[in-house]
């Protein structure tokens, strides 16, 4: 059965159709064509037509006239639409016209960096000349290293590997640095927060080196659809960037489903479980012999889903190939079968976490489906992209949980279809981030007076700060690293704090390892003392936390419970930025403030059942953070109106309605932004609901909250409104035994005084 008559069957079967919310179908279109812009090297062209490219796609053609004018550029186009193109033939141009060009390729993932290598490899070779492109990661053996360092002229590789493998030792690699003619950063809009806060700094520590080795580079980007592409591009590099959006590649008609389980729990607003109803769904679709990619938020149900369908095609000698779980944790070797299988059209379906939303070529499928929201909207749509033909229909389900961000995409289609709201956000001059790379640039070169870091603010400062602290010395002009310690190894690009716990299993006496990490500030509440720690769904004890070395002690277990720990927040004032006072009495305000953190104790909570089966003390530290916040102070002649309880109530339904909304519209997840209430706040004296980054020093999320308040809070007022229950519920301001009956309606009131 293809797409299309699966589609008109499941169109007339009403037992599916009442669970469908909406069936968009978005029409096929047609390709735009350029002709090959002049000044490419003329032995690209031959071998481009005969693997039957005549003429590029419009956006490919605009991308490589504005790289070979010689301007940066950020390409911002849909999955599968051939974004690779606009930087390999620029590229490749320019070695194939001086051989000492250089070219970095900077990939997320080292999945992503090997499939693009071997499709440059595929290029070159029909060229038949000498471009060496090699792979430089962590997988890259020692023997190979040094043909890499000496003659690669692209090199491939992650931003951790810049970090930590290319810059500290730019000694070794002076022909890439002083010959470096383009910097390629594929899939940018991964790039948000703290990782890309972190990644801005690694390329001002690269363009520093550049300078002093005398080349001057071009950036090439790419992105997937988000609302602000140029701007991220731009605080990335620090540069101003040309923006190319003008997709001219074709697609083929595309069903989009979105499905609602059935309602098993009217009075809780609990639905049918999204694992089960997944697995109906791919189900069909692997019945029926369509070829399938199944994303999933977790490892775990990645498994549980991959033995589902298994099941289902398993033979009689117990065989199951056709289906295939795709996940970090696989061995490279394995994950690169896969894609092979997947591109021979030997593999029917594959369940795969977000490792295989990137642009890695995996052929095109002919379905998809989205087991729950996977975050944004833009990965959603890059892994919607992955089902598809460039001429055939495809379909697309996206199957919803109870969980409240996913009841709200549910139920307002047009928000997901329609122009990506989100931004991707981050802060590249965020103290803690800046002064990590302040180190990691001194000890790769010194500085010398009046030198600046990129565009920085307060390099001086800085730099003196570090001298006193006897991390510099200053002499004769120049600050010279003084440390023994190696800068780049404490710094992890993926977290703001540096001091990362290590957790290490001890269950085997002879023989202990390391089996994960933890930043520093999750730690009281997983892995507390006698908390139970769960990895790969193996269950373990915590019996030593030694918080001054930085490790956890765990033992493997089995015992049918989980832990959940108390924490305490308490906030202070430390600095108000920005305020503004309405005459109804509204005070929004925006500033640092200092979030104290104390784990008290933990519940122990039973599986299946959730039954509470006691509670033991935790005792810990407080743990101080300082960040930017943005808050709403209540009007004394609103609160007037409710009683102590209701108006508890009521700020707490606020909240859990601005819970939904933060992470959806300022394109973070949902851990990196907090939202409190006080119902007589330290910081103001008055009801309050705050706002916070939570990471040290912020990446930016307060900021663009303040800026974007009013569509927060009437967003979060359009969710109470439409949401079909009379006094709350998991999917809208909270359960009723959380809010209160009238919580509901109290928070709605607020939320309309609030907003202007």
């Amino acid at each position: 059965m293809n797409v299309d008559q699966l589609a008109d069957r499941l169109r007339q079967d009403p037992m599916f159709m009442e669970n469908v919310v909406r069936w968009e179908v978005i029409p096929a279109r047609e390709a735009q064509y350029a002709p090959f812009p002049e000044g490419l090297d003329e032995r690209l062209v031959p071998v481009l037509q005969k693997r039957g490219i005549h003429q590029l796609y419009s956006h490919q053609a605009h991308a490589v006239r504005e790289v070979l004018a010689g301007r940066d550029v950020v390409v911002v186009t849909p999955t599968a639409s051939g974004k690779t193109m606009c930087y390999n033939l620029p590229v490749l141009s320019s070695i194939l016209k001086n051989e000492d060009a250089r070219a970095l390729y900077l990939f997320p993932t080292k999945a992503l960096s090997a499939d693009q290598v071997s499709e440059l490899y595929e290029l070159i070779e029909e060229m038949g000349v000498g471009i060496k492109t090699y792979t430089y990661d962590g997988d890259t053996p020692g023997a190979a290293r040094k043909a890499v360092r000496q003659a690669g002229h692209i090199v491939v590789t992650n931003p951790d590997m810049l970090h930590s493998g290319i810059l500290p030792h730019h000694t070794k690699w002076v022909k890439l640095f002083e010959n470096l003619k383009y910097i390629v950063i594929d899939e940018i809009h991964t790039y948000r927060g703290v990782f890309g806060s972190n990644l801005a700094n690694v390329l001002r520590r690269l363009m520093r080196l550049c300078e002093f080795y005398g080349s001057k580079p071009q950036f090439i980007l790419c992105s997937a659809t988000i609302a602000n592409p140029q701007e991220l591009a731009e605080t990335l590099t620090g540069r101003s960037v040309e923006l190319i959006d003008d997709n001219g590649a074709p697609m083929g008609q595309r069903h989009f489903v979105f499905y609602n389980p059935p309602v098993v729990n009217r009075q809780l607003g609990i639905r049918k479980g999204v694992i089960p109803e997944t697995r109906e769904i791919a189900g069909m679709l692997l019945k029926n012999g369509i070829q399938t990619i199944t994303f999933a938020r977790s490892r775990l149900v990645v498994e549980v889903m991959t033995k589902y369908l298994k099941d289902i095609v398993r033979d009689p000698l117990g065989n199951a190939g056709r289906v295939r779980g795709y996940r970090g944790g696989y061995l490279p070797t394995q994950r690169r079968e896969i894609e092979r299988g997947l591109r021979a059209g030997q593999i029917d379906a594959v369940v795969s976490t977000n490792a295989l939303e990137l642009g890695i070529d995996i052929g095109a499928l002919d379905a998809c489906v989205l087991c729950g929201y996977p975050g944004t909207i833009a990965s959603a749509w890059q892994q919607a992209g992955r089902a598809g033909r460039r001429k055939g229909t495809s379909i697309v389900f996206y199957v919803a949980s109870s969980a409240a961000i996913d009841q709200y995409i549910v139920s307002h289609p047009d928000y997901f279809l329609h122009q990506s709201p989100e931004n991707a956000l981050l802060n590249p001059d965020n103290l803690y981030i800046l002064l990590s790379h302040f180190k990691c640039a001194a000890f790769e070169l010194p500085f010398e007076d009046g030198d600046s870091f990129g565009n920085a603010p307060g390099t001086e400062e800085l730099l003196d700060y570090l001298d006193d602290a006897h991390i510099l010395r200053h002499v004769d002009g120049r600050y010279h690293w003084s440390s023994e310690d190696f800068p780049a190894s404490e710094i992890s690009l993926r977290s703001a704090a540096s001091e990362n716990f290590v957790i290490i299993d001890i269950t085997d006496p002879a023989h202990h390892r390391v089996i994960g990490e933890m930043d520093r500030y999750t730690v009281p509440m997983l892995l507390h003392e006698n908390a139970i720690y769960m990895h790969e769904a193996q269950q373990y004890q915590v019996e030593k936390l030694d918080f001054d070395a930085c490790k956890a002690f765990i033992r493997q277990v089995d015992t049918g419970y989980y832990t959940d720990a108390n924490l305490n927040i308490s906030l202070s004032l430390l600095d108000i930025e920005k305020q503004e006072e309405e005459p109804s009495g509204v005070t929004r305000a925006l500033g640092e403030v200092k979030v104290t953190t104390l784990v008290t104790m933990f519940k122990k909570i039973r599986f299946d059942t959730h039954e509470n089966l006691g509670f033991g003390h935790v005792r810990l530290p407080e743990m101080d953070m300082h960040t930017t916040a943005m808050w709403w102070t209540l009007p004394d002649s609103l609160c007037a109106r409710f009683e102590n309880d209701e108006l508890k109530n009521g700020m707490l339904a606020v909240t859990n309605l601005l819970r939904i909304v933060a992470p959806l519209y300022l394109m973070c997840a949902p851990q990196d932004v907090a939202v409190q209430y006080q119902v007589k706040s330290p910081i103001t004296d008055k009801p309050t609901v705050i706002l916070y980054d939570n990471c040290p020093g912020g990446v930016g999320l307060a900021h663009k909250a303040f800026s974007m308040q009013q569509m927060l809070l009437e967003k979060a007022l359009q969710i109470a409104t439409d949401c079909t229950c009379s006094q709350g519920c998991p999917s809208c301001a909270g359960p009723v035994g959380e809010i209160g009956e009238n919580g509901k309606q109290t928070a709605m009131t607020f939320l309309k005084e609030l907003i202007r």
